[in-house]
This record gives structure tokens, sequence and C-alpha cells, in this order.
């Protein structure tokens, strides 16, 4: 083990990732804050949450498995150099976090007028000659929303998808060689960042069509996008390069920070023309008092 272990020491790539791994907080803490203090995920694709869930997670195991003999390395180098060799796995694993995070937010502060419809049982109507009108002893139901049925059940999927590869991941990294690695596992990383790849490319599709429909910016934070893309090209580069590390562990944010741009240049037209006809970001009409501070504006 120790003589395939180098210390490798990089100042710029330490202090990229390392700057990658704050910004990162700082970029979601935006729309996490968004979230909370409006007490609605309104605006948000169950659909896009599912697959960037699902796509983070592959890209996040991605990358352990392509570094994992430089975790390996660890118990043999210097705790320094372990940490600035370790520093991509960090981040990819921060950002499977945060996106993590966004999705249990989803589901928390659901839209409650979205969750559940009342129902009356068929037969439990008096027709009027105008409007059916419900009898005084007729017991309502409530049922679940398709929509929120739809949240529920991915996820799930998403869980389900998580434990298993995870499971299998292990089970790789314990059953076969990774020093250097089996070509099995080579094979098995490079399906993951294929696959992330793939579920990155259309996981924006879903929103970008949800937001384009609604024609407004919804629950999405501006800020959060105004960081990330650019910082989608710098999460890129600090990847490349590292040991281990090759272009399908790098493809799937490559994706990203380009769907994410096109997103982020619609939001800003709807927010322009919300401003205008003087809604807020859910199309809901500003107070007179914020009405008359935009026009003097």
């Amino acid at each position: 083990m120790s003589e395939l272990c180098v210390e490798a020491h990089d100042l710029r790539t330490t202090l990229l990732s390392s700057g990658i791994c704050v910004g990162l907080i700082i970029s979601y803490l935006p729309q996490f804050i968004r979230i909370v203090k409006a007490k609605t995920s309104e605006g948000f694709s169950p659909w896009f949450l599912l697959l960037g869930a699902t796509s983070s997670s592959s890209g996040m195991l991605n990358i352990w498995i392509l570094q994992w003999p430089t975790i390996r390395c660890c118990r043999v180098i210097r705790e320094s150099s372990c940490f600035e060799q370790t520093l991509g796995i960090a981040q990819v694993t921060l950002q499977w976090a945060c996106f993590a995070f966004l999705f249990v937010l989803y589901i928390v502060y659901f839209p409650t007028h979205r969750k559940y419809v009342q129902v009356v049982p068929e037969g439990q109507e008096e027709e009027d000659e105008e409007t059916p009108l419900v009898r005084r002893d007729t017991k309502i139901g409530v049922i679940a929303t398709p929509e929120w049925r739809l949240a529920v059940t991915l996820s799930i999927v998403v869980l389900i998808y998580l434990s298993l590869f995870t499971l299998l991941t292990v089970a790789s990294l314990i059953l076969l060689p990774n020093s250097p690695p089996h070509p099995l596992l080579y094979k098995y990383a490079q399906f993951l960042g294929i696959t992330s790849a793939f579920l990155t490319f259309f996981q924006y599709a879903p929103q970008i069509t949800t937001t384009f429909r609604s024609g407004v910016v919804g629950a999405l934070s501006i800020p959060m996008m105004l960081i990330q893309v650019p910082g989608s090209a710098m999460f890129v580069g600090s990847l490349v390069g590292r040991p281990g590390v090759e272009w399908s562990a790098w493809l799937s944010y490559a994706f990203a920070g380009t769907m994410q741009a096109v997103l982020l240049f619609m939001c800003l037209i709807f927010r322009a023309r919300q401003r205008k006809l003087g809604q807020d970001d859910f199309g809901n009409p500003l107070s007179v008092a914020i009405d008359e501070v935009d026009r003097e504006d």
C-alpha cells in the first residue's frame, strides 16, 4: 500500500476546492431560506428534484469509487496531504447533501392547499335546478391529490435508488481489488458517471418546462443560480486532474451548469416581466406600498 501512495501537494487546487465547498453552502442558503420563509415549495418540479437527487447520488458514488485508493492511502500519508487529496470527494458529497436537503424541504413545505381535496361520495348530492347541493348528513372524504402522491412516490424512489446503489458500491469495494482498480470496478464507476450525466441532462427539462408554463419564478432562487452557474465551471475545473478522477466524474456537472444557465436566463426574464405587471415571484399582486416603490424606481 505505502509504495502506491504519493503525497501530492497542489495549493491552487486545494484553495479552489475549499472555496467551492464554502461556496456550495452559501449558494444553497438563499434557496433554503426562501422556501422556509415563504413556507411553500411551490414552483418546483418533483421530476427535477428526483432526477437531481439520483444524479447527484450517482456522481457521489462514482468519485468515491475512483478515489477509494486515495482514501486508503490516508492511513500511511500525512493528515494534511490526506485532506488535500480527498477534497474532491468532500465537495461532491457536499453537493449531494445540499440537493438531498432541498428535496426534504420540498416535501416538508409542499403547498398545503395542493396536498388534499375533499370528495363527496357518489349519490350523496341533492340535485338542485341549477347546482348540486350536499346533504347536511353527508360525510365528506379527503383524498391526496395526484401532485402530492407523485411527490411522495418520487421521494421513496430516491431512497430506494440511493440505498441499492450504495449497497452495491460498498460490496464492490469490499469484494473487488481496488489498488489498482479491478476492470469491473472501473466499468461500474463509469456506468455511475454516465448515468449521472444522463440524469442531469434530463433533470432540468421538467423544471424548465414547469417554469416556462407557469410564467413565474415561483420558489426558485435567482441568487442561488447566479452563484452556481459560474460555480459549475469552477467545480469542473477543480475535479479535472485529481488522482484517479476521469471525465465520467465531472461530465454531469458540466451538463448541470449549462442547463442551469438556461433556467437562470428564463427566470430573469420572468422576474422583470412580473415586476412590470406589479406581481411578486408567485404571480400574486404586490401591495399598494410596494407597487408605489416600484413605480418610483
